[in-house]
């Protein structure tokens, strides 16, 4: 009877596990569904800024003609270090988007492979497989959740770049007719300052990053040595 009792309690705790897994894999299927959307939204946002920024650029560049006479050739020669800019991080967020997008999809179809081999081991009643494939699983989610933070702090971190970079044309274009060259030139400078701390201030997190990933290999190698060393004193 006893017997009995043990074998109906760890087929539930098996089955609990396995019900656990789904239902984690569900969450990271709804959490890709609703990221694209949240992605497509995102890439039309950065639209609509382009054009709010091709427009303060327009009424900055007949202004400074007027008020300071200057060219528009030499504006947009100017401005360029600001557009150029706004360009490449633009198509930074792009191709960002598309790489996690894949990512994504690649990721739910290696925990549903592993989910099928986790349980599959079980029903062999394969004890050393069952450990690697739930250690194998954890590592995909732990690895799908630090992709979504680094993913959401840089789209987090493009959207307050633009947003600082829009205050600053939006402040000069209210001027108006008291708008100088003077006063453009000292947006520019104030422009390549933020962007300097900005690119110093990623440089430090894609070390930490690195030095996390480094960490966290290390920490699976002395894992899996000592899994080898078990099987070999087995």
């Amino acid at each position: 009877m006893e017997a009995m009792l043990l074998t109906v309690n760890t087929e539930d705790v098996l089955q609990n596990i396995v019900s656990s897994y789904e239902t984690r894999i569900q969450g990271v299927e709804a959490l890709f569904e609703s990221t694209h959307e949240i992605l497509q939204s995102f890439q039309e946002s950065v639209l609509d800024a382009r054009q709010e920024r091709q427009e303060i650029n327009g009424r900055l560049r007949e202004s400074l003609a007027k008020n300071g006479s200057l060219r528009k050739k030499d504006f947009d020669g100017m401005m360029n270090v600001i557009s150029s800019h706004q360009d490449q991080r633009e198509q930074e967020v792009r191709n960002l988007s598309k790489s996690y997008l894949n990512e994504q999809t690649k990721l739910v179809q290696e925990l549903r492979e592993g989910l099928r081999n986790f349980t599959d081991a079980l029903a062999k009643g394969e004890a050393q497989r069952v450990k690697e494939f739930h250690t194998a699983i954890k590592d995909i989610l732990d690895r799908q959740e630090q992709r979504k933070r680094e993913v959401t702090s840089k789209l987090k971190e493009f959207q307050k770049e633009q947003q600082e970079t829009a205050k600053m044309l939006k402040d000069l274009s209210a001027k108006g007719r008291k708008l100088r060259i003077k006063d453009f030139k000292l947006m520019l400078i104030e422009f390549k300052r933020q962007r300097k701390e900005r690119i110093a201030r990623q440089e430090e997190r894609r070390q930490e990053v690195k030095d996390m990933l480094d960490e966290f290999k290390a920490k699976r190698t002395d894992a899996e040595r000592a899994r080898l060393a078990e099987q070999r004193e087995a």
